[in-house]
Formats: C-alpha cells, sequence, structure tokens
C-alpha cells in the first residue's frame, strides 16, 4: 500500500512517514500543495493523507482538484482542531476521515488501516498459503485466523514468498524488493529475517525451503497458495 503524506511541518511529516514505513507501508511526502496536486497527477497511490493548512494551494483545493479529475482516491485529512468549517468543507469535498490536530499515532494507524480496507474494495487479493492468511491493504498475517506478530520487515519477505509461490525467489531479489520500499538490507540481514520468519511460522505449518545458489520458496506441501477476493 503506497501513502502519500502532504503535511507542511516537516517534524509531523517526518514522524508519520516513518511510523507508516515500520508499519510495512510505502510512504512519499510533500510539503506544499502544489507539490501534492503534482504527485496525485503523476503517481499512483492507495491513500492519501492531507493536511488542509499548505502553502502555495491549500489542501481543500488539492483535494478539489483530485476529485474534479473522477479520481477515488481515500482521503485522510488533517485539520486544526478548531477549524470544524474545514472539516465540513473537505468531507463535503470528498474526503473520507479527518483527524484533529494533535492526535495519536496508533489512532490515525487504525484510520489508515480501515481507509485500505475500504479503498481497495475486491481489487487486492488475498494471499494464502495452507493454514496462513496475508491480507496486504492491512498487512496482517494470520494462521488459523490467530494472527501472527511479524516485523515489517518479516512481512515484507513473506510477502514476496507468498506472491510468487511456487518459485524460487533469490536473496537478490528479496533485497531488491526491500529497496523499492525504502528499506535497506543486507545479504546477510536477509538470512537473519528468514530464520526469524521460519521459527514464527513453523509451528503453524508453514516452511521455507532453502535451495542453495538459488534462494528461498515456500514448502508446497505445507499447503498450495491462493488468491482469494
Amino acid at each position: 500500500m503506497r501513502i502519500l503524506i502532504a503535511e507542511d511541518d516537516s517534524v509531523l511529516a517526518d514522524g508519520l512517514s516513518r511510523s507508516l514505513q515500520q508499519s510495512g507501508y510505502t510512504v512519499d511526502t510533500v510539503n506544499d500543495g502544489r507539490a501534492a496536486d503534482t504527485a496525485l497527477q503523476t503517481g499512483s497511490y492507495d491513500l492519501l493523507i492531507l493536511d488542509l493548512g499548505l502553502p502555495h494551494m491549500n489542501g481543500l483545493e488539492v483535494l478539489r482538484r483530485l476529485r474534479a479529475r473522477n479520481s477515488y482516491l481515500p482521503v485522510l485529512i488533517l485539520t486544526a482542531a478548531d477549524s470544524i468549517e474545514q472539516r465540513v468543507q473537505g468531507l463535503d469535498l470528498g474526503a473520507d476521515d479527518y483527524m484533529a490536530k494533535p492526535f495519536s499515532l496508533s489512532e490515525l494507524e487504525a484510520r489508515v488501516r480501515a481507509l485500505g480496507r475500504r479503498g481497495a474494495g475486491t481489487t487486492t487479493p488475498v494471499l494464502r498459503h495452507g493454514r496462513l492468511t496475508f491480507d496486504p491493504t492491512g498487512r496482517v498475517v494470520t494462521i488459523d485466523d490467530e494472527r501472527v506478530d511479524l516485523s515489517a520487515r518479516e512481512i515484507s519477505l513473506l510477502e514476496v514468498l507468498l506472491s510468487r509461490n511456487g518459485q524460487m525467489v533469490s536473496k537478490n531479489q528479496l533485497i531488491d524488493h526491500l529497496s523499492q520500499r525504502g528499506e535497506e538490507i543486507s545479504a546477510n540481514a536477509v538470512e537473519v529475517y528468514i530464520h526469524r520468519l521460519r521459527k514464527k511460522l513453523e509451528p503453524g505449518g508453514v516452511r521455507i525451503l532453502t535451495v542453495r545458489g538459488l534462494g528461498y520458496c515456500l514448502d508446497p506441501s505445507t499447503g498450495g497458495a491462493g488468491r482469494h477476493r
């Protein structure tokens, strides 16, 4: 899930970006309205977190232009605590949700997950392998409907293995995938994360195979993969 944050407060934008990246999201940030409008026209995003008090072009105008292009991109607006009129304007222009500053990061992430599920509709497939299920929108892994506690990097690695189920995935391919998410990881670190994944998944009957010189794959004997909408 790729998120655009349009926020001119650099400290807040950096904090939001770091928190969401740690939860496994890909995040881009811009600090003014014109840049936000350009990014929305040239990039592909799954969610916009939009501050209304942006310089050069305010958030309401960014939102108005977005909806004028017939975009249904989910939008979470950020407003000052006393700007009730702006909240109403934002919702009337097509925002999906709003949060008043200051707010808790945990609540914001919960709203991001909810908007991600709403925006995905039936287009984002759930990935399965035997008893394991992965929801790419919410970044949630379960085995027998019980949530498995994985780090953001462990989830990213598992996502690659699931999306290429039945194929060998090389160490370099895993490194490239994480690099696309803005993460930096070494070949040795991949081995560490694969080891951690094994320890967490094997009790649930899911095994990761290593083939020297080729890479990694999910063990087909632990259950075929499927995509369910």
